[in-house]
């Protein structure tokens, strides 16, 4: 062995030949770190092959580059991120035909952060500041007068992906994607999964087909089967005085016109809520940042697994970690407040 060099495609096809004997990716680096030492593949390599080997790509020579490096406008990254905050680097850079370094790169040109998961500006617009501080100011002086969080209904939506790499710490660089929170890689399926909860416990979940997507109509039917699913589980909600408050985002499906009038419909109270703020939002502070460490190295092989895994989850949790992320709302109100509308640490 002290001899003998493998090259990559050597390698790739040991990978392959792993792959059809069902091993996983982290095994197959293990035995090739084993074998091969400092000639092994990265893991990451290694996930990246098996995500290319699951999609019936087993073809192990470097795909063939020629002309000049695709670019894009900026406003096909902000379009994007219009549509959906919470994509990763790489999900952002097959969309627009780039590798995630340049996504990146422009990101960071264009001074945008992430938190919570989303992608948004560093420095927010003095519109934006203002909502965010007059908003929470109205919430919180409502709260103090007349407590009404036990009357909340929330909810969000999060891709849940087939691979999700070991999350890693370090030390972010000026120049570099932040490395505290390794995101899910999105060569491979993901699967959109859309929950509603109150104080009590989930009310409502569903998982969309994989790489499906939501629509103003899908948004509209998922509301309807809320409402149903409420009216069994929760039926204190029919009751003259202790109405529905509602609080969801405001991403497209949910302020399309079809969407505001069922839920005038319903005569359900919708709760104001500001752009760029999921560090308000109880979904995304404290739900899907719980359920993202749980599913740091989870790798899926269909969409039944992470069925099976989402039910286990939700099922892990009790009446307290729910009741414990509605009651956060007033503290996180108060930090607006006290940061004068800007983001707080």
């Amino acid at each position: 062995m002290s001899n003998f060099v493998p090259k990559k495609e050597y390698l790739r096809t040991i990978l392959l030949h792993y792959f059809i004997q069902k091993m996983t990716a982290v095994e197959a680096h293990r035995i090739l770190v084993e074998t091969y030492g400092d000639y092994a593949l990265s893991e990451t390599t290694c996930r990246d092959w098996f995500r290319r080997f699951k999609n019936d790509d087993f073809d192990v020579e470097d795909k063939a580059r020629s002309g000049a490096p695709k670019k894009f406008e900026d406003e096909e990254l902000q379009a994007l991120l219009q549509q959906d905050s919470g994509q990763t680097l790489t999900e952002l850079g097959e969309s627009l035909g780039v590798d995630h370094s340049t996504i990146w790169k422009r990101l960071k040109a264009l001074e945008m952060i992430q938190k919570q998961g989303h992608w948004l500006p560093h420095q927010l617009k003095q519109r934006d500041i203002e909502k965010r501080f007059f908003t929470c100011e109205q919430l919180l002086q409502r709260h103090r007068k007349k407590g009404f969080l036990y009357s909340i209904v929330t909810g969000g939506q999060k891709w849940v992906h087939y691979d999700n790499p070991k999350k890693r710490k370090g030390t972010n660089r000026p120049t570099q994607p932040s490395t505290s929170s390794t995101n899910p890689n999105s060569h491979g399926s993901k699967i959109l999964f859309c929950i509603w909860w109150d104080h009590l416990g989930v009310i409502y979940y569903e998982l969309l087909k994989p790489n499906e997507i939501i629509t103003a109509d899908r948004y509209k039917q998922q509301l309807m089967q809320l409402n149903e699913v409420l009216k069994e589980k929760r039926p204190q909600y029919q009751q003259r005085h202790n109405k529905v408050i509602f609080q969801h985002g405001n991403v497209r499906p949910h302020i399309v016109k079809s969407a505001k009038i069922y839920l005038e419909s319903l005569k359900w109270e919708v709760l104001p809520h500001v752009p760029y703020s999921p560090d308000i939002t109880p979904s995304d502070f404290h739900l899907f940042r719980s359920m993202a460490h749980g599913l740091a190295e989870q790798d899926f092989q269909s969409c039944e697994e992470v069925k099976t895994w989402i039910n286990a989850w939700i099922e892990s949790k009790d009446e307290s970690f729910f009741q414990r992320g509605i009651e956060m709302l007033p503290e996180r109100w108060e930090k607006v407040v006290a940061s004068d509308g800007q983001y707080f640490q």
